[in-house]
């Protein structure tokens, strides 16, 4: 009985990188051969999941990128072929997922009766929570856009940040005004309409790089995914476009507190992607950037001389970079009626009472640090709220 299951496991074809998945690799050594250490080594891996085969193998199947999905994805038409070999494979799958583990160790030679450790399946319907799940492809993914909804790019992947930053818009305190444009801006990339490259700009600690990470959490649901670069990585901009522009979901490159010298090389990488190059952005992505300065870019004195004929051109073309982005918003630092403001909902998010002695400790602590901020606001609670536990 085993074997034919090891069989069918190797004989897959549409769902065939499932395999590639730790768990499911033991489990068809155990189904190969049904000792009690490949009995032991699966059991371990599959409890790093949880206790459920059908739950393992739900997910996984969730999660693969296959050829009959990635058709589905790019609105392709899916061959017959391919379409009643995952049919059949589903089904297989779906037998598989209720295979007890009493079974399996019934063909284990073993003089132990009963297993240490068992696990459970499910009545579940795989086929029908794959249709769901085809249903529901653009907002929920395929693959590791299934799962996960923040990545960095590292060695030429797409690699997803397990335990995101879990900011949240209704933590946000101030510049709602601001914050609305940004939202805005989202929800028309989301709603399939033109969404244009973001900059915000502005005084250090105002809430800007948080604003787009908590906008990533609200939405991620509706199909929305963040993908961080980091300024050295914007050499890498049309590669990352490639992978990602047949993808059904909604993305957002963002590009954190970036500045540019006049010599640096990155600039220009960046300059042919807002301007349009042939790997411009695509209908499914928007750049969002964050910047102390509104230029972006720093300009020296000594920038001004030198042996360049045409040297206002050149000043032109660095400060005007930031005008390649179709929307900016700018967060600059709150006067004291704002900032108390912040400071008053962020004592309430952290139970601390409100008092008249609480405001001006708080301006206090501001005037220490590098002046009124939602930062300094957000790190004076903090420290109030610590004391106070």
């Amino acid at each position: 009985m085993l074997k034919e299951y090891a069989e069918g496991l190797q004989s897959l074809a549409v769902f065939r990188g499932i395999l590639k998945n730790e768990t499911v690799g033991k489990l068809l050594e155990l189904l190969k051969a049904p000792s009690a250490e490949n009995y032991g080594d699966f059991v371990g891996s599959l409890y790093t999941y949880g206790e459920s085969l059908t739950e393992l193998l739900t997910e996984t199947i969730a999660e693969d990128e296959n050829p009959y999905l990635k058709r589905l994805a790019e609105f392709k038409e899916v061959p017959e072929c391919i379409d009643l070999a995952a049919r059949k494979e589903l089904a297989f799958l779906q037998k598989l997922s209720r295979l007890s583990s009493e079974k399996v160790w019934d063909s284990v030679d073993s003089d132990i009766k009963t297993p240490f450790a068992e696990w459970k399946v499910e009545n579940k319907d795989l086929l029908e929570i794959y249709r769901e799940r085809i249903s529901s492809l653009h907002t929920k993914g395929f693959g590791i856009f299934a799962k996960y909804h923040v990545f960095v790019y590292r060695d030429g992947k797409l690699v997803p940040i397990k335990n995101p930053d879990p900011q949240k818009l209704s933590e946000l305190s101030g510049y709602d005004e601001e914050r609305a444009k940004v939202i805005s801006n989202t929800m028309a990339l989301l709603r399939d309409k033109p969404a244009p490259n973001v900059l915000l700009y502005g005084d250090a600690g105002t809430g800007k790089s948080s604003t787009v990470k908590a906008i990533a959490n609200e939405y991620k649901d509706m199909g929305l995914r963040l993908i961080e670069l980091t300024k050295a990585q914007l050499g890498e901009l049309p590669a990352v476009i490639e992978k990602i522009g047949s993808n059904p979901l909604k993305f957002i490159i963002f590009i954190d507190d970036i500045s540019f010298s006049a010599d640096d090389d990155n600039f220009s990488a960046l300059k042919a992607v807002l301007e349009g190059s042939a790997a411009a952005k695509t209908p499914n992505m928007s750049i969002y950037c964050t910047s102390n300065r509104r230029h972006i870019v720093k300009e020296r004195f000594s920038d001004r001389s030198g042996d360049d004929v045409h040297a206002s051109d050149t000043r032109e073309e660095l400060i005007s970079l930031s005008e390649r982005f179709g929307l900016k918003v700018a967060f600059l630092k709150p006067n004291k009626d704002v900032y108390l403001q912040i400071v008053e909902s962020l004592a309430k998010q952290y139970g601390v009472e409100c008092t008249p002695e609480l405001f001006t400790r708080a301006e206090a602590y501001a005037l220490r640090r590098s002046g009124r901020s939602g930062r300094a606001a957000k790190h004076f609670i903090e420290l109030v709220s610590a004391e106070e536990k």
